[in-house]
Formats: C-alpha cells, structure tokens, sequence
C-alpha cells in the first residue's frame, strides 16, 4: 500500500531547488504548481524527455508531455489536495513522439516563502511495458491456440498436475479446464493406468524409460461421465523454471475405428452376398432341372395318387425359388420394378396391413414430417422390407409396446459420409422404424444383416428377414443403419434418394405373362446354348414338345460357329453366366453382328442380369430360373412374333 500523507511537507524554495540538483542527476524530477506550470526540471527529465530546462520551466507539464492518466485529471488532482500525494502510471510523450511509459509519485510541499507545490518523480518503465505486451501477446497466441486447435491439448508437470487443457479437451473428456487444472492427470485414465501413472513419471524422469510418455502411442483415455475411448496420444517435452513440461495432443479414435469397422462390415457383408448370389445362381439351375422334369413328367402322368405327388414336389420346388429369391434380395440381384412413389402416402396405405399383422397388445403410430417423399422404389419390395421389420419388432415384444413410423427427408452432408464411406451425400426420405422391444446386444447386432442369422428358436424363422431389407435398400441406392440397446428397443432407419416429382423417370417395368391353358408352340428353328447339361436337355425337351427344330451348344464358341453354318436359326435361347472365355451377352453382340434380324433370349439363374450389354437384356427378352414351360413358350413366341 502505498503511504498516505496526512498533511503535505514544508520546505523552502531554496532548499527544494537544492534538492532537485542534488538529486535530479540521477532522478526524473519534475516540480510544478496545482496549475500544472513547471517551476524545475531536473537533468534526469532532459535524458528521459528530451527536453532541456530551459525550454521546460514555465510550460504546462501536461500539455507538453501530453500526459495520459489512468483516470480523471480532475480527480488526481482532487487526491494531492486532499491527501497531499498520488501514485500512478502515466503515459509521457518524448519530444521525438514516442511515448514513454513511467511510474508517477507525486507528493505536494508547502513553500516557507511561497505557497505550495507539487513534487513529481517519473521512473520509467516503457521497456517493462513492452517486455508485459509481449508476453500478453504470447499468452493470448497461447489462449488462441488452446482454445482453435481441433486435437485436445494438455500440459503438465514433472508431477502429473495439469497446467493448461485445451477447448477441445474439455469436449472430449466432458471436464472443464477449471476442474481440471490443479489435479492429477491420472484423473482421465482408466486403471491399470490411473494408478500406475506417477510410476511412469518419475521412473522416466529417473532413469529415462518411456511408458506413457512417448509419441504416437494407443492408448485409453476416460471421460468424466466414466465412459471409455480410445485415443491417440502424442507427447513432447521441454523444461521451464528448471523444470519438466510435457504437452500431450490427444486424437479421439472412436470415429476412425467405427468407420473402419463399418467398412470391414460392409465388404463381409458383399463378400458373403456375392456368395449367397453364386450359391442361389446355381440352386436356381437345379431347381430347373428338377421343376422341368417334374413337369414333363406330370404331363405324360395319367391322374391318380402319383400325380399328387408330383403336384407335391412341384409346390417344394416351388418354395426353393422362393428361398433362392431371398438370397438374391440379400445379394442384391433381385428384379426390382422402380415406380414413383411418395413414401408418405405408401407406408400410410400398408398401415392398416401392418396393424393387423401385429396384433391389439402393440400400438402402431404412423408420423409424417413435411410432405414430397417421392423417391423411386419397388413398391411391393418395400412393404415386404417394412413387413419383415415390423414382424421382427412384433417378436421383441411378446407382452406389446408400440411401433412408431416416422418419415421426413433428410439431407446427408459429407461429414455423415465421412462416417459411412459407402454413403454419398445429397437428399434422402429417411424411413424410421422404432420398437420398444428387448432390443439387440452387440454381438447380435454385429450379424443381424446376415443371412440364415436369427435369434428365433428353430423353426420360427429362416434368418432371411432383415437380410432381405439390407440387400433391397442397398439396391434401390439407398443406405440402412441399426440401432439397439438391450432393453431399451431397436430403431431401423431406411435411407432412399429422394428424387423431385417432374424430373423422376419411371424404368419399365417386367411383366409375366398370364398363364395359358394351351402352350404356344412353332415350327422355328431355336439354338439352346447352355454349359450345364441337365438345365440343356430340360430346355430342348420343352421347346422340343412345343413343335420347335432345336439345335443345342455348350458355349459360346461352339454357338457361334453354328450360327454361321445354319441360316434357318431364327431364335438365340442362351445363358448368360457361362464359362469359356465368353459370357453369353457377349456371345449375343458377336451373334447380332452376324445376323441382325436374330432374335435373342436370355436365361440367367441371377434374377436380373448384372453384365455388360444390357442392351440386349431388354425387358420381355430374358427369364429367370427356374421357368415354367408356360413362361418358356409365351415369351419365345412373343419374340418370334
């Protein structure tokens, strides 16, 4: 504090002069009336003002010093007379410009022979100030940084105690600086760590073993709910004071390791679907086999008990298709028919469908957010994706719950595809399905989108459900995410590309003929190329039976060569998967060159062809195994026609 006179000091004008050139060689002295009038000036204030005494004495001291005070002239003023001293910072300015910064005493003294004045001392600081702006300077550079830089920073000492924590620390552990600053950086570890940190610390600083401290390490941090992440930790060193600092920038790998292990699953999940397409592919082709046998055998079959029994393994076979269909779905080689269709009003007409499937004990709610859901999707698909989750919702809550709806559009940014490397970014319908069921546990979770996988006890399901829903949403463009706690229920969110109404273009769609009661038959000349023999001679049987001339190739090679040799061949029926080097789109593109009037059909144990040349893959010109005769007979009819 600084002292208080009570009352000011006397002295004669001789004396105070006296003292002033005693003194004022090595001090700023200044001596000036209440009007501020300068009456001395010591040689001190000529080297530090630049001003000599004699230009100086008998000006106003503040208007030629320009004197900036930190507060009221009117009120330092008021302080001398009252209590007969003042003590402040005062900004000076040099006779050159600049400023000069000092440190003020004034102390008011009562002349003997003539009134009063004002003694004033100035020391000056400026290269204080300078030494306190560039430190301030570096502080608020500091506070910048820590407060911008997008990785979590942090600061300790020798001991572990936290110095300074960055912004985006104190996000990333849920703690702020306050809390933290002060305790022991062991605090946002989980054990074994937490405990055996200070160990790290001085083991390091004694005999230079790195643990902890280190660069580029994995390691386990814990936020200040309890909750665990893993982190990327980088330390460096230096010494202040004679001591050791360590700053530590810490990246949060939650992200990076969902993204990859969304990508790991993501190519699991189209390894297996190109197996369960390859497995359904050659399924379909013993399904033709045996369903074209059955049925050329229950056409030459009198009626009686063995023709029930062929109906029997018929509708079996029958079932396989339906199962191969599955797989496909999964696959994502199911035909697809995609219309325009608002999302809104098609869930809300298949609500009632939904609502007496799942019974009284669930309340089912319906919520549409907005309005233009248009996006282009295979309506039928869709319902059975939706019935598919709802019934796996239904089977989640035994006692009842409620199932809720929801339908909005949604814009996906890059930053969401950042998260999901298989999503792009644009105008989606998000289609939300949440339950209020048992919910799904990690592992559960983890293959819930797998074929043939299935929590139901044996019997009560196939495990094809939700693995159909992935393969169509995958297909129609689209993106589906899972969320689940046990307990607490299961949400499925449906991402299709939203499309505007005017510019949406509907494909063609396929249609199956009706059947006949009497087979379409001809008198044409038809080359069957197929590489597996029983599917071969199942085809020329029927073709056979219908009056055709059928002429029969095991590869595209072999076909071509025919071709060229036989000009009555008005029909190319081929497979579209075949060995040999050539496919049999290819195979159709060499046989369009070589006869542009030849009509092509295509059979593929995939439901829709995936190859090049779709141009030939029109709608109308191809079919899926297993076929019927019926489907046989009318579209090479159409095709001939």
């Amino acid at each position: 504090m600084p002292h208080r006179f009570t009352s000011p000091r006397t002295a004669s004008k001789q004396e105070l002069k006296a003292i002033v050139r005693i003194m004022g060689g090595a001090n700023n002295i200044i001596v000036h009336g209440f009007d501020g009038v300068i009456v001395e000036w010591s040689a001190g204030c000529e080297n530090m003002y630049g001003w000599t005494r004699d230009e100086a004495v008998g000006k106003a001291f503040d208007k030629l010093l320009g004197s900036q005070f930190p507060e009221p002239r009117e009120s330092v003023s008021e302080q001398l007379r009252q209590q007969g001293y003042w003590q402040g910072e005062i900004i000076h300015r040099h006779r050159d410009g600049h400023d000069v910064y000092v440190v003020s005493r004034c102390m008011v003294v009562n002349l003997s022979d003539d009134g009063a004045v004002v003694v004033q001392t100035d020391n000056d600081i400026s290269d204080l100030k300078r030494a306190q702006s560039e430190v301030n300077a570096r502080e608020a550079h500091l506070r910048s940084i820590l407060a911008t830089v997008p990785e979590a920073m942090i600061v300790i000492d020798e001991r572990g105690i936290v110095i300074s924590f960055s912004t985006a620390a104190e996000k990333l552990f849920g703690i702020k600086a306050d809390a933290i600053c002060g305790r022991n950086i062991s605090n946002l570890m989980p054990n074994p760590d937490r405990d055996a940190h200070d160990g790290y610390i001085s083991r390091y600083i004694r005999t230079g073993e790195r643990r902890i401290i280190g660069y580029g390490r994995v390691v386990t941090g814990q936020r200040a709910d309890g909750s665990k992440f893993p982190m990327e930790l980088h330390v460096g060193e230096t010494t202040a004071n004679g001591e050791r600092i360590f700053t530590g920038f810490v990246r949060d790998l939650t992200g990076r390791y969902k993204i990859e292990e969304d990508l790991r699953q993501a190519q699991k999940m189209e390894a297996v679907g190109q197996l369960t397409g390859g497995i359904a592919h050659d399924f379909n082709n013993l399904l033709t086999v045996i369903s074209g046998n059955l049925e050329m055998i229950e056409a030459k079959l009198p009626e009686g008990p063995l023709s029930v029994l062929l109906r029997e393994a018929q509708d079996a076979a029958g079932d396989g298709a339906k199962l191969t269909e599955q797989l496909l779905a999964f696959g994502r080689r199911q035909p697809l028919n995609p219309t325009l269709a608002d999302l809104g009003q098609l869930v809300s007409s298949f609500s009632d469908l939904l609502r007496r499937t799942l019974g009284e004990n669930i309340d089912l709610k319906t919520v549409i957010v907005g309005s233009n859901h248009n996006v282009l999707v295979d309506s039928s698909q869709l319902q059975n994706a939706l019935l598919n989750i709802a019934l796996n919702a239904r089977d989640a809550m035994p006692r009842g719950g409620s199932l809720t709806t929801e339908i909005k559009r949604v814009y996906l940014d890059a930053d969401y595809a950042k998260m999901y490397p298989q999503v792009r970014t644009g105008n989606f319908v998000l289609i939300s399905v949440t339950d209020t069921g048992v919910g799904m546990s990690d592992e559960v979770k983890e293959h819930a989108f797998e074929p043939f996988f299935t929590t139901k006890d044996v019997g009560s399901g196939t495990g094809l459900g939700l693995s159909m829903v992935y393969g169509f949403v995958k297909q129609s463009g689209g993106h589906l995410q899972l969320y689940s706690e046990l307990g607490r229920g299961t949400t499925i969110r449906i991402y299709l590309p939203w499309v505007q109404a005017v510019a949406a273009k509907v494909e063609a769609s396929e249609t199956r003929p009706e059947a006949r009661d009497v087979l379409p038959g001809g008198a044409e000349t038809v080359l069957v190329v197929e590489d597996d023999a029983r599917v071969r001679r199942v085809a020329v049987a029927r073709l056979s039976s219908m009056g055709y001339k059928v002429v029969e190739a095991n590869n595209a090679q072999t076909a071509l060569e025919i071709l060229a040799e036989d000009p009555t061949i008005a029909l190319l029926f081929t497979d579209i998967v075949m060995p040999g080097g050539m496919t049999g789109d290819e195979l159709a593109k060499e046989a369009h060159v070589m006869r542009s009037d030849l009509k092509i059909l295509f059979t593929s144990g995939y439901a829709e062809p995936g190859l090049g040349g779709r141009e030939f893959a029109t709608p109308g010109s191809w079919l899926r195994k297993p076929y019927t005769a019926k489907d046989l007979a009318v579209r090479v009819r159409e095709l001939l026609d």
